[in-house]
């Protein structure tokens, strides 16, 4: 890796460090809360929906 992606990296992740800290103080903690568990209710109902992934066995090309 070159020393510009190393550079790039580290300030990617000291900047989403930064974010999460600060989203993570005050009365930003709850609201933030409120946000992820949300989200993590819709995934958790998206994956429990009971689609079903069928997969097919003739390939159509264009």
């Amino acid at each position: 890796m070159s020393t510009t992606g190393k550079i790039a990296l580290g300030v990617g992740i000291a900047s989403s460090a930064l974010l999460a800290a600060w989203l993570l103080t005050g009365d930003r903690k709850e609201k933030t809360k409120m946000v992820v568990a949300k989200g993590a209710r819709t995934l958790k109902g998206s994956l429990k929906s009971g689609k079903k992934v069928v997969a097919e066995e003739t390939a159509y090309y264009i």
